[in-house]
This record gives structure tokens, sequence and C-alpha cells, in this order.
């Protein structure tokens, strides 16, 4: 009989859940052992359990869950951001993980339990595991999992049975969502849904992420109001000004300017005050402190250009740019498909067409809309470093690219093929 084919975490419809739970731990023990598996695991299972076997994690029992003491976690809980939300998580989803036995899970960006709720009984089972307040469910820790994982590639993902590394999860599946912050897109941390392997059902994936949209999308109207209440104070005080002038909110957020093109956001230093306040495209700024933000005023006579561009992806969630020039330094965190970019240009020096770049990241040269307003959007926040026709590097700029020791970690948020083919060759 033909094994079906392993496209998703749920078995297909009309295969036995049992018969495609022995499958996958038939595939889960020869890959392990080095054999010919009866199917190909998907690819983000696949790369999940290289990056294990690489670090040596042991398949029969993990790692330490590193539990967090109790006043840690309430610290955590408090400064994760995600306490804004949890209401809107909880109205989203305990009701239904309770209905179906399963149980809700909300962590850190470090993979650190924060909050639990749904199934009593599955609840207690979770504690077997350790998978209580305060525990790690990051890969290092549990192996291949839904929280794990998903802070690894950045993306939705669900993990059932056997496709967890580690064989005492093998009864469990899992699904769960990256939430993000409104105002800079650093990860605040993971929501999941996780439950014994049967009751895996094809609706918790977009159900688990639908929710995480609507929580981020709660944290953006957030955002909206405090840049309003910034526009308030901005306008007549810019009215009084003369020259150039931008008013911010501490993560670079405009709401207002003078004598400057409109922006929608401008990329700050990683520290204001330090290196001189040098940014690109403005040169050396004065940095005065308003309620809720930033007064930024360039010198009118200071526009350098930059001299020298280092692009570190050696982490795997924090991807970063390091502009210098001949009047300072400026160091700014990268979204995902930014970094995706600036790696896909420095690897062609001599420029890459639209269509290029989008057969690169997509493997699709026709959807050249979605990679010119990226890059045009990147090109304005890092202003004199990218030039088009074809989009590459300024001339004269050195570029250099910090990566990670193993290339398997390069980018591992990113599907886009030419990064799939430098992380494995």
């Amino acid at each position: 009989m033909r094994n079906p084919p392993l496209d998703s975490a749920r078995p297909p419809a009309g295969t036995d859940p049992r018969t495609y739970a022995r499958l996958l731990a038939g595939v889960h023990d020869a890959v392990l052992e080095g054999e010919r598996p009866p199917a190909p695991p998907r690819p983000v299972i696949a790369e999940s359990w290289h990056r294990l076997m690489s670090h040596g994690l042991n398949a029969d029992v993990g790692a330490s869950a590193g539990l967090l003491p109790v006043d840690e976690v309430e610290r955590e809980r408090q400064s994760s951001g995600l306490s804004a939300v949890l209401d809107t998580l909880r109205e989203g989803l305990l009701g239904i993980a309770d209905a179906a036995l399963q149980i809700m899970i909300v962590t850190d960006p470090h993979g650190h339990v924060l909050w639990r709720g749904g199934s009593r009984a599955v609840l207690n089972k979770a504690y077997g595991l350790g998978f209580v307040e305060g525990a790690n469910w990051s890969e290092d820790h549990v192996g291949t999992n839904a929280i794990g994982t998903t802070l690894i590639t950045g993306r939705p993902t669900q993990v059932h049975s056997a496709e967890h590394f580690v064989r005492t999860h093998h009864a469990w599946t899992c699904a769960g969502a990256p939430v993000h912050a409104a105002r800079d897109g650093r990860l605040l941390g993971v929501v999941d849904v996780s439950g014994p392997a049967a009751t895996v059902h094809p609706s918790t994936l977009g159900l688990v992420n639908a929710v995480a949209k609507l929580a981020e999308s709660e944290l953006r109207t957030e955002h909206a109001k405090d840049l309003d209440r910034l526009r308030a104070i901005a306008a007549p005080l810019l009215a009084r000004l003369t020259g150039r002038a931008v008013v911010t909110d501490p993560y670079g957020w405009v709401a207002a300017v003078s004598g400057m093109p409109p922006a929608d956001r401008i990329l700050l230093p990683a520290r204001v005050g330090e290196h001189g306040n040098w940014l690109p495209g403005l040169g050396q700024c004065t940095f005065e402190p308003l309620p809720g933000g930033w007064l930024i005023r360039p010198a009118e006579t200071d526009v350098s250009l930059p001299t020298r561009v280092l692009l570190d992806v050696r982490r795997p969630r924090n991807a970063s740019v390091t502009v210098i020039g001949a009047s300072g330094t400026w160091t700014h965190e990268l979204s995902p498909r930014h970094a995706e970019l600036l790696l896909l240009l420095a690897a062609h020096p001599d420029g890459r067409s639209a269509a290029g770049l989008a057969a690169d990241l997509f493997g699709d040269a026709e959807r050249t809309v979605t990679v010119r307003a990226e890059v045009s959007r990147l090109r304005r926040r890092l202003g004199g470093v990218l030039q088009h026709r074809p989009y590459r590097f300024a001339d004269g700029l050195e570029v250099e690219v910090a990566r990670p020791a193993d290339p398997t970690e390069l980018l591992p948020h990113s599907s886009a093929p030419a990064v799939a083919r430098m992380r494995w060759g």
C-alpha cells in the first residue's frame, strides 16, 4: 500500500489516524538512524530535526525544561507585552480548547510558559511532561514542537505525533502562532493549542493564527492612539520651528514632519545618544525628548554618505544591519523580509532585477510588485545604502556579512528558495 504524502501535520482525508501516526513514527526512526524513511518529512520538520541532531539533543528524553521560579514567571508576565492582549487570546481560544480536550499555552519570546488554561484532564497530563508555567518549551530544550519551532521559523506551525523530535511527545499534537509587537515588530511570544494526538483538527492552526493576528491588530490600535497623542503635541511645536524637523515615537514611527518629505518610519539608532546620533540619509542629528517620543533635527550641513555595511545574520531571530559613515555608526534590527533582501543583494554585488529577486524570494519571477514595494521601503529607511536599476548596494560601499557557524541556522524563518540553497548548499 502506498504511503500518504507528508505534506500536512494532519492525516489526509480517508487515512486512518493510527496508521498515519505509525507512518510518522517510522519516518522519525529512520531519519534519526540515518536510514531512508518510508516518506520524506515535511520541510519544516526535516530542518528542525537536522538542527537538533547537529546539536546532539537526546531524542528519548530531551533536555532540562529550565523551570523559572514563580516570582520570575510573574516578572516575565508583566514585561512580556502580552498581558495587554491576554483577554483576547483567552476569549478566542480557551473555550474552544477546553471543549476539544486541549489546552491553550502562551509563552514569552524565549519559550517560557507564562499562562496555561483549558481542559483540566489535559493540563494534568501536560504536568507529567513538564508542560507547566515557567518551563522552557524552546527547541533546544524539548525538541521539535509548535512553540519552539515557531520561535525559530517565525511562522505558524503545527506539529503532530511523531513529528515531535522527542519520543515522549509523540502522543501529542500542537499548533502555535507568533505574536509580534506593533511598535517595533519584535516577537512577544507564541500562543499555542496542544492536546492528545487524537484531538488533531484541520482548523486548529488556522484558528490559532487568526486569534494571534487579532491580538496583533489590537496592539496596532493602541499604538495608533499613542501616535495621535504625540501628533497633538508635535503640531504646535513644529509650527514654531524653522528648518528640517521630525517628531517620532521611541521606535521611530513618524508623528509629524516639517521641511522634509513625509515618511512612515525613521529607523533610529539602537541607543539614542550613542555614536553621535548619526542617521543614514539625514547625517548628524540632535534628539530632544518629548512626552512619548523625540524631536529630531538634522544638521543642515551634514548628510554624509555611508562607507561600510555589516549585515549580521548569526542569530536566528535577530538579524541586524550596521551602517558606518564618516560621521558615525548606526545599528538596527531587521525584519525577516528585509534580512532576506539584504542577504540576497550581498550575494549579488553586480545587482539584481525585481524579477530576479522575486525568483530568489518566492520561486516566482512574476511577483515583482511585492519585491518593488519591499525594496522601496528598505531604500527609504537605509538612505544612501541601496541603489536601483538594478537593485544593489551603493557603489563603493564595503559590504560584510556575518553568518552563523552552522549554515543550517542561516535565517531559519526564511522559505526563500535562494536562502534555502545557501543554507543547505
